[in-house]
C-alpha cells in the first residue's frame, strides 16, 4: 500500500466531489490509516452534481458530509477580482484555479471545527490542483498534515480506481466509457481525458458540450445582450439589475444557447508538462469581452497597456495556486484603482460562437469625436504634428546621419 501506515489519523476531512476519485478515497483512507473520514462537498455552483451526494459519501464509508454553499463568495471575491484583472491564462479564464483556494479554505475552516488531525485531496501527481489546494491549505494551516494519495497509492489511473471500486463493491457515478475527466462550477465546465489526450483528433463537441451548443448548432439570427458595469464590476443585464451570481447564470444560458466561449487547447501546466482541454465558460466569455470593451473607452492608454501585464502576472498567480500571496493581494489594489471609471454600458451581438461589440457608453468615456473627427475642428491643430514628429524621429534622423556620413 505504497508509504502509508507510517503515521496512523484519527480523523481526516476529505475535499469530496464524489467523483471517481474521491469515492475511492474514502474507503482507502479508512483502509490505510484506520481513521474516520469526514468529507466535505463545496457548492460553487455545479448543481445538479451535487444530488444524492451524502447518500453516496456515507454509503463508500464518510461519517458525514458538510455540503458548503460557497456560491456567492465564490463569484464576488474571486471570479469577479479576476473579471476585473482581465486575468487570463493562455486564454484560459481560470476556472477551475478560481476556485480551488475557495474551497480549500473552507476545508481548513472545518477541519479546526472538527478537530482533524489531517486533510486529504483527490489531486493527481500530476496536475495542478495540488498545488491550487496545497499552497491555500499552507496560508491558513501551516502545520496541518496533507494526504495526498494519488501520490502514494498503488493505483496507477482511472482505470486502476474503477476496477478497485468494483472489488470493494464502492458505487462510482461513471463507467468506463463515459471516463472524461471533468470540472464544473457557475463559471465553467472543464473535459480532460479519453480521445481528447490524442492532439490530432477534433474534439466531438456535440457529445461533449453541456452548457451550450455547438456554433454550427447555435441559431441562424444573432442575440443582442447589455451588460452593464459600476466601477468593473457587471451589475445588470439589458437594464435589469442582477445579483451576481443570477447574473452570471443569465449569462451563462444566453452564451450556450448562441455556442460562445469554447475552448480547445493545449495548455502549459504548472507542473512542467502540456495538457490539452476543452473548457466551456459562456457568461464568463461574454463578461470579459465586455469589459474589455468598457476599458477601450474608459483607460487612458498607459493604464491600459500596464494593465495587459498585470493582467498576465495575475493569471500566473491563480493558474499556479498562489491566491493567497502578499502579491495578488498587491495586484488587487492596483487593478481597483484602475477600475474607478470603468462604469458604463455595453452591447454585444452573440452569432455562432462569435461575441461582436455593438456599442459602448460610459459617462467616463475618454473618447472624443469631436478631437477624432475627419471634419473640421478647433481643438486639434493638425501642424502641431509637424513638430512632435520632427523630436519622435530625431533618433532615427541622427543615427541615418551617422551611417551616412560613415559611407
Amino acid at each position: 500500500m505504497g508509504e502509508t501506515n507510517k503515521v496512523q489519523y484519527k480523523k481526516v476531512v476529505l475535499a469530496y466531489s464524489g467523483g471517481l476519485d474521491t469515492s475511492v478515497i474514502i474507503p482507502w483512507l479508512k483502509e490505510n490509516y484506520g481513521c474516520e473520514v469526514i468529507a466535505v462537498a463545496a457548492d460553487v455552483g455545479q448543481g445538479e452534481e451535487l444530488a444524492g451526494l451524502e447518500e453516496r459519501a456515507l454509503a463508500t464509508g464518510a461519517s458525514k458530509l458538510y455540503i458548503e454553499d460557497l456560491t456567492q463568495e465564490f463569484v464576488d471575491d474571486f471570479i469577479f477580482p479576476c473579471l476585473k484583472a482581465g486575468a487570463k491564462y493562455e486564454d484560459y479564464l481560470l476556472g477551475t484555479a478560481m476556485a480551488r483556494p475557495v474551497i480549500a479554505k473552507r476545508l481548513v475552516e472545518i477541519a479546526k471545527k472538527e478537530g482533524a488531525d489531517a486533510i486529504a485531496h483527490g489531486c493527481t501527481g500530476k496536475g495542478n490542483d495540488q498545488v491550487r489546494f496545497e499552497l491555500t491549505i499552507k496560508a491558513f494551516a501551516p502545520d496541518m498534515p496533507i494526504i495526498a494519495p494519488w501520490r502514494i497509492w498503488e493505483l496507477k489511473g482511472r482505470e486502476d480506481e474503477i476496477a478497485y471500486a468494483e472489488q470493494h463493491g464502492i458505487p462510482i457515478p461513471i463507467t468506463r466509457e463515459t471516463n472524461y475527466s471533468k470540472d464544473k462550477n457557475i463559471w465553467h465546465l472543464s473535459h480532460e481525458g479519453l480521445d481528447l489526450e490524442k492532439t490530432e483528433n477534433e474534439a466531438q463537441l456535440d457529445k461533449i458540450l453541456e452548457l451550450g451548443v455547438s456554433p454550427e448548432k447555435a441559431p441562424d439570427t444573432p442575440t443582442y445582450v447589455t451588460i452593464g458595469f459600476e466601477k468593473g464590476i457587471p451589475v445588470s443585464i439589458d437594464g435589469e439589475k442582477l445579483g451576481s451570481v443570477e447574473l452570471v447564470k443569465k449569462l451563462n444560458k444566453l452564451g450556450g444557447e448562441n455556442g460562445v466561449g469554447i475552448l480547445d487547447i493545449v495548455e502549459n501546466r504548472l507542473v512542467g508538462m502540456k495538457c490539452r482541454g476543452v473548457y466551456e465558460t459562456p457568461g464568463g466569455a461574454i463578461l470579459y469581452a465586455a469589459h474589455k470593451e468598457l476599458e477601450r473607452l474608459c483607460l487612458d492608454k498607459d493604464t491600459a497597456h500596464y494593465k495587459e501585464l498585470v493582467a498576465c502576472k495575475y493569471a500566473e498567480l491563480v493558474y499556479n495556486g498562489q491566491w493567497y500571496t502578499p502579491l495578488r493581494k498587491a495586484l488587487d489594489a492596483f487593478v481597483d484603482s484602475t477600475q474607478e471609471t470603468v462604469t458604463g454600458t455595453v452591447r454585444l451581438k452573440l452569432y455562432k460562437g462569435n461575441i461582436f461589440p455593438a456599442g459602448t457608453s460610459s459617462p467616463y468615456s475618454l473618447y472624443s469625436e469631436k478631437v477624432v473627427t475627419f471634419g473640421e475642428d478647433s481643438d486639434y491643430n493638425q501642424m502641431d504634428s509637424q513638430g512632435f514628429i520632427n523630436l519622435f524621429g530625431l533618433p532615427i534622423k541622427v543615427r541615418a546621419q551617422l551611417l551616412g556620413d560613415q559611407k
